[in-house]
């Protein structure tokens, strides 16, 4: 069984930084893709940002020269560093790991989202 653990997150004054991370544990054979999604009330899940096991990186537009991931692959973490944060960054931000367990053979596949963190851009 595969486990995440998000921290970080809080509350920020426009033009703050924060930094999330997410750590996998557990029966973990391998991790294709970590990632980082957010979602406000009424509205659809999106994809803030996401890292490959090769170390390739995609982002939003919206966040495109702000925020930056990445990923300890010893530690099986991934980071989101955010920096000069608007309010309309204000969201609950959910950290997603895919990947393969090794709690069978073959090892098969495992998409865990985590439980959120609130992340809140106000003066």
């Amino acid at each position: 069984q595969v486990q995440l653990a998000e921290s970080g997150g809080g509350l920020v004054q426009p033009g703050g930084s924060l930094t999330l991370s997410c750590a996998a544990s557990g029966s973990i054979f391998s991790i294709v893709a970590m990632g980082w999604y957010r979602q406000a009330p009424g509205k659809q899940r999106e994809l803030v940002a996401s890292v490959n096991s090769g170390g390739a990186t995609n982002y939003a537009d919206s966040v495109k020269g702000r925020f930056s991931i990445s990923r300890l692959n010893a530690k099986n973490t991934v980071y989101l560093q955010m920096n000069s944060l608007k309010p309309e960054d204000t969201d609950v931000y959910y950290c997603n790991v895919r990947g393969y367990s090794s709690s069978s053979d073959p090892p098969s596949v495992f998409d865990l989202w985590g439980r959120g963190t609130q992340v809140t851009v106000s003066s």
